[in-house]
């Protein structure tokens, strides 16, 4: 089973990179691009059969290692 997982920054956090990102951006003559935010994206290839097991280790995985909680929110989605 395989996991996506994707963490973004919590609405309210400055986002440098997603600053420099849209500067760049405007540097290279790319015009409207009023916002970026950047994130991570992240994809888990698990041994586990069991979707409520599966879903168990990765919100394990995202909440003790992966994503920083208090600043970042995560998605995920398994594929079998």
């Amino acid at each position: 089973m395989k996991a996506r997982i994707k963490i973004t920054l919590k609405n309210g956090v400055l986002d440098p990179q997603g600053k420099a990102i849209q500067n760049a951006l405007g540097g290279l003559g790319i015009a409207g691009v009023d916002q970026v935010r950047q994130g991570k994206y992240i994809e888990v290839d698990l041994a586990e059969k069991d979707e409520a097991r599966a879903r168990a280790t990765i919100e394990r995985m995202c909440k003790d290692l992966l994503a920083n909680t208090v600043i970042e929110n995560y998605s995920y989605e398994l594929v079998a």
